[in-house]
């Protein structure tokens, strides 16, 4: 088998993502769940696929020992998400499979109070789950709406790029890590000097970036970001630790001016099985938020959401008894993802 068969394959098996490692069984992930495929490779297969993906560059880099994080394009135009890393003296990858068709704010279920975001002019909005949970398909909803209904000038600091935007309304550029800029954090000092009216940053990793798109989102931008993060008030707090401990006041008061929303976001398997459910939990920043932001009291902004159904808010208990009830996800399922099962019991579907 080539990679390319291997690429086809789960395309038509409609899996996310495909995991190949010298000296074992290759394997797939569909709708959430690993398989393991049958017959073990011949030796040397995986070798071949891997390195079968590299330029002569990134061969140099894996066989000196070093990871690599890049985006591949198939003859066919398929794009997938690669890295090459090393285990147990062996080389591995894993590959995950990008849909050339960017999904619409429909298609990936985004609630309408998070669809209406990307018209404030400026401020943070914030999309935050673990890893898989369709964070970047999110973003790139967002700016495939602005290129195709706004007249805006778009700035995305992607690690890799995973979607490609062609100008139509809007004027895109595309920063990637390693090709274009040394950091998120460079490259979002240099935008400011860009003329943009969006920047997006692919992941909000350290103190440097998070202070760079808080400035930028202050100074007059709209910025859409991402954390790994499985919640609304664990997102405030962990962009507020992210200071030094004399800063930290001063960012309270900066993260409550500028924050726009939160959006955690999980993917559930579907009730019978056949694709995946986006289920998540949404903050739109008002004046209690904000209070509560710049008053450390973040552990009240779980009470807030729940009160703010009028704005669009709701937890992600609330948002799994919705999908629960309207039979796209099981209640057995729901247990798996929900934030408290004491609480998720006791919520109401909003």
């Amino acid at each position: 088998m080539t990679f390319v068969d291997l690429v086809e394959y789960a395309k038509k098996e409609e899996a996310s993502d495909i995991h190949v490692t010298v000296g074992t069984n290759h394997a797939i992930r569909k709708f959430g769940e690993l398989i393991i495929l049958e017959p073990a490779p011949p030796q040397g297969e995986a070798i071949e696929m891997i390195f079968s993906c590299l330029n002569e560059e990134q061969r140099s880099k894996v066989t000196d020992g070093k990871d690599l994080d890049f985006a591949l394009i198939m003859p066919d135009g398929t794009r997938l998400r690669t890295n090459i890393y090393h285990q147990r003296n062996n080389i591995a990858a894993s590959f995950r499979l990008l849909q050339n068709k960017i999904p619409s704010f429909e298609e990936l279920g985004i609630p309408m109070a998070v669809r209406k975001l990307i018209d404030e002019p400026r401020g943070l909005i914030l999309f935050t789950g673990p890893t898989g949970s369709g964070k970047t398909t999110s973003l790139a909803s967002m700016i495939d709406y602005v290129n195709k209904n706004k007249s805006k000038h778009v700035i995305t600091i992607e690690d890799p790029i995973e979607y490609v935007y062609y100008h139509e309304k809007s004027m895109i550029h595309q920063r990637e890590l390693g090709r274009d800029v040394e950091s998120f954090a460079t490259a979002l000092h240099s935008a400011l000097r860009e003329d943009p009216d969006i920047i997006l940053v692919g992941e909000m990793r350290d103190f440097e970036t998070i202070s760079a798109a808080m400035t930028a989102a202050e100074t007059g931008h709209l910025v859409l970001s991402t954390l790994h993060t499985s919640s609304a008030a664990q997102t405030v707090e962990r962009i507020i630790d992210a200071y030094p401990a004399h800063g930290q006041a001063q960012a309270r008061t900066q993260l409550a001016a500028n924050l726009k929303g939160v959006i955690t976001q999980v993917l559930v398997p579907s009730y019978d099985n056949d694709g995946m459910v986006m289920a998540s939990e949404v903050l739109i920043n008002n004046e209690a938020v904000a209070n509560q932001i710049r008053e450390n009291k973040t552990h009240q902004i779980v009470s807030t959401i729940v009160s703010g159904a009028a704005q669009g808010m709701h937890t992600l208990n609330m948002d799994l008894r919705r999908l629960v009830r309207e039979q796209r996800i099981t209640d057995a399922e729901a247990r798996k993802f929900a934030s408290n099962i004491k609480e998720y019991e006791q919520t109401k579907a909003f």
